[in-house]
């Protein structure tokens, strides 16, 4: 049944910290726990850190700041507040417009969509993580100014933000030396190439268009960093988890409706994300003193959004279900000033993949397993075959 695999997955992931997490749940919206920080477990509650930028902030002690300076530079949206945020994200916010996010998927994985239609109606089967990994990583490559188009290099560039990624857990609060020192050795060859996009100025690139849109090359390049580690592993993992909870609840057998309407799929795709909550935590420093659920917070605090915890509070995966309410909308994108500028080019690669998958109807997952000691909770494997 779907609850029993989306347990085993996080389970799977964080064997220790995930008990902990649900255990936390029951404690009430907003707890303090020693060693962790003051955790909040209520949509609305976390809606309101997530709003108020000058009193919970991404940069300062307890922070993402804390973990992602060190490797990324100063100025990347990840670890900023104030006039220099608002001021960076106006500018970036124009490169992914859904228009331009909808072509770029459909430009770049035109032909491994081709493919994997083709063998689903073959009825062969497909590992949708591996599937998933080829795919993330070339837009990646697109979005990031690699020239290739080899499904070597995608995989490749897939691990290496894995790798930097697994150096995570629910309880880090920064990268130790060797730590920043192993990520910088993957991610500044990659402000290399960015670099190099940057200085071609071809507005048909990302990076060009962060050029002709005003950024500088430091901004670009740290940009191209932060899109990296936040644009693959995401989208990644939300698909065979999408598919997944699809075939557990009956949708693949027959004619799946979903993939024929644009409205019915887009509420599939919110509510997989509710259940398997992409960003299962969000880290905040806090700068003033404030009351937060009836919990004091003042300056040196760190709050740990339980986003899992919000999102779960809300039952059980239904596609079929009444709109998620307002405290919850998108929960796990963020809200306010830090909702994700990536958005759209994650909804659009979803939709890419999913819509193709879905198509081939009716489908059977033939084979699956859950990743171990990861961040973000995924399948290692999850094999669908299509009838032929």
């Amino acid at each position: 049944m779907t609850p029993g695999w989306e347990r085993r997955l996080y389970l799977a992931a964080h064997p220790v910290a995930y008990p902990l997490l649900r255990a936390l749940a029951r404690r009430g919206p907003v707890v303090r726990v020693p060693g962790v920080g003051v955790v909040v477990n209520d949509a609305a509650r976390a809606r309101e850190v997530l709003m108020d930028g000058e009193t919970y902030r991404k940069d300062g002690p307890g922070s993402p700041g804390d973990l992602w300076t060190p490797v990324l530079g100063p100025s990347v949206l990840l670890n900023m507040e104030g006039e220099a945020h608002r001021a960076l994200r106006r500018r970036l916010t124009e490169l992914f417009t859904p228009s331009y996010t909808e072509a770029l998927c459909a430009r770049v994985l035109a032909e491994p969509l081709e493919r994997l239609a083709d063998r689903l109606a073959r009825g062969g089967g497909v590992d949708l993580v591996d599937t998933m990994r080829v795919m993330a990583g070339a837009v990646m490559c697109e979005v990031i100014g690699l020239g290739t188009r080899n499904e070597a290099d995608f995989r490749r560039l897939f691990e290496q933000g894995e790798r930097i990624v697994s150096m995570i857990s629910l309880r880090t609060r920064r990268l130790s030396p060797a730590q920043v020192e192993r990520a910088r050795a993957v991610l500044d060859p990659l402000g290399d190439i960015a670099a190099k996009a940057y200085a071609s100025g071809e507005e048909n690139t990302v990076m060009g268009r962060m050029r002709a849109l005003g950024l500088s090359e430091a901004e670009a390049r740290g940009a191209a960093g932060a899109f990296f580690l936040t644009g693959t592993e995401t989208v990644a993992t939300l698909v065979p988890r999408l598919i997944a909870l699809l075939h557990d609840a009956g949708r693949l057998d027959g004619t799946a409706r979903t993939a024929s309407s644009p409205t019915a799929l887009d509420r599939a795709i919110d509510e997989a994300m509710r259940v398997t909550t992409p960003t299962p935590v969000m880290l905040r420093g806090v700068h003033r003193r404030a009351e937060l659920g009836g919990v004091r917070v003042g300056p040196g605090d760190r709050i740990l959004i339980a986003t899992h915890n919000c999102c779960r509070a809300y039952g059980p995966f239904d596609p079929d279900g009444p709109p998620h309410p307002p405290e919850l909308r998108r929960l796990w994108f963020g809200a306010g000033p830090h909702f994700c500028i990536g958005y759209p080019l994650a909804m659009a690669e979803t939709r890419a993949v999913a819509r193709t998958v879905l198509a081939a109807a009716p489908l059977k997952i033939t084979h699956r397993a859950a990743a171990r000691r990861v961040l973000i909770p995924t399948y290692a494997r999850l094999v669908v075959r299509g009838k032929a």
